[in-house]
């Protein structure tokens, strides 16, 4: 059966606005969460039933016009406008999604190799560790395997000691995912993972349930880690222009601050085990 993405997307994001959010008084008892279709329809200025033919499925081709009007009824950030623009087949002036690259190219290897003293890795759409340097190697250490970033945050036993605000790593995880399933929702390897994330994570199918979207672009992350303790850490990543899909993220501390120390120190135990050998 054809999913209803769109449906699926507006029906979240009406549940999570309350009539007083959108400047509206409440009537009468409500039986469902959040705005009542009409009430959505009332705001962006479109024909109820119209709305109701949107979340149902019954209608799939909305104008560029109606959408801006639903952008600012649900209240949608940047992303999450582009988001449902990209549901009905893209966001205005964006040029259609390329196939997504999983191989890295060697120059960008050397690039991230050309930091030694902060963690870089690129990143899949799907959230993938598809490169890493050494340092971010290091960093990931307490995971078995560092290999997805939405796997070690809702499977991986050490995720929530890793992440020191776990809800908020968790929210903006799934985010992202959101994201990559308005680029390519009906990709096979995002299929699997939401699958295998819901079949065993209460938490993640709350979250995905949501349909919250969010890309990466910088943030600051509060870790601890099992060698070095607790590290403030800040992010920055870049699209990967010659490698659609992918992205570097760069970890960065405070320089000559606790959390560099504490990176150097990570970087040195990390480069003597690997000239040493495995711990044993």
């Amino acid at each position: 059966m054809d999913e209803n993405h769109l449906g699926e997307f507006l029906r979240a994001r009406r549940a999570g606005l309350r009539p007083r959010d959108v400047g509206m008084v409440s009537h009468g008892t409500r039986r469902v969460a959040g705005l009542r279709r009409e009430e959505v329809a009332v705001l962006a200025g479109v024909n109820a039933d119209y709305y109701t033919r949107l979340e149902q499925g019954r209608e799939r081709n909305p104008s560029s016009q109606v959408l801006d009007a639903l952008a600012r009824a649900l209240r949608l950030d940047t992303d999450a406008r582009a988001h449902l623009f990209r549901l009905v087949g893209g966001a205005p002036g964006e040029a259609p999604p390329a196939h997504a690259a999983e191989e890295v190219s060697p120059a960008l290897r050397q690039l991230m190799d050309g930091y030694p003293h902060t963690p870089a890795f690129v990143l899949s759409r799907t959230l993938d560790l598809l490169a890493a340097n050494a340092l971010a190697e290091a960093l990931f250490e307490p995971f078995e395997p560092a290999d997805n970033l939405a796997r070690m945050v809702f499977l991986d036993p050490a995720g929530r000691a890793f992440y020191a605000d776990w809800e908020r790593a968790a929210q903006a995880t799934v985010a992202n995912l959101r994201q990559a399933a308005g680029f390519d929702p009906d990709s096979p390897r995002l299929r699997r993972l939401v699958g295998t994330l819901t079949e065993h994570s209460a938490d993640f199918t709350r979250l995905w349930n949501a349909h919250a979207v969010r890309g990466k672009t910088q943030d600051a992350k509060n870790l601890r880690h099992t060698e070095v303790g607790a590290l403030a850490l800040t992010y920055q990543a870049f699209d990967v222009r010659d490698a659609p899909g992918q992205q570097l993220v760069i970890y960065h501390a405070e320089p000559g601050g606790p959390s560099a120390h504490a990176l150097d120190l990570l970087g040195t135990l990390h480069a003597t085990r690997r000239r040493t050998g495995p711990r044993g």
